[in-house]
């Protein structure tokens, strides 16, 4: 089963989307922006990304210029600011088993279809 992080105002997730469907397999699909993470699903989520909290983050939204950046933050806190501003999370993300991605550019999908 494949799962996608998606927030359908984005381009790139909604395309991410239509790819994932034309697969023939199970999408579940979870708008994280109506059902957003809880501080441990977003940190058992880093990990399976395999990457920093600070590597999820959308640094050019106007949330993190005006409220975080140039802060000291540990990952901690970076985890809770993305609780706090769903938006702040890169996306799409996209996992199948106990494999994830994030989907930008879409052709990183490949890497754990």
């Amino acid at each position: 089963m494949i799962t996608i992080y998606h927030n359908p105002r984005c381009s790139k997730s909604r395309e991410c989307n239509v790819f994932l469907n034309t697969l023939g397999e199970k999408v579940t699909i979870i708008n994280y922006i109506e059902n957003p993470f809880n501080k441990e699903s977003l940190t058992a989520l880093i990990d399976l990304l395999e990457i920093t909290p600070i590597e999820l983050v959308r640094t050019n939204e106007a949330i993190w210029k005006s409220e975080f950046k140039g802060k000291n933050m540990s990952s901690d806190d970076i985890v809770n600011a993305m609780v706090a501003y769903p938006k702040l999370i890169q996306r799409p993300i996209v996992v199948r088993d106990e494999k994830a991605v994030i989907a930008r550019p879409l052709e990183r999908v490949q890497s754990i279809l």
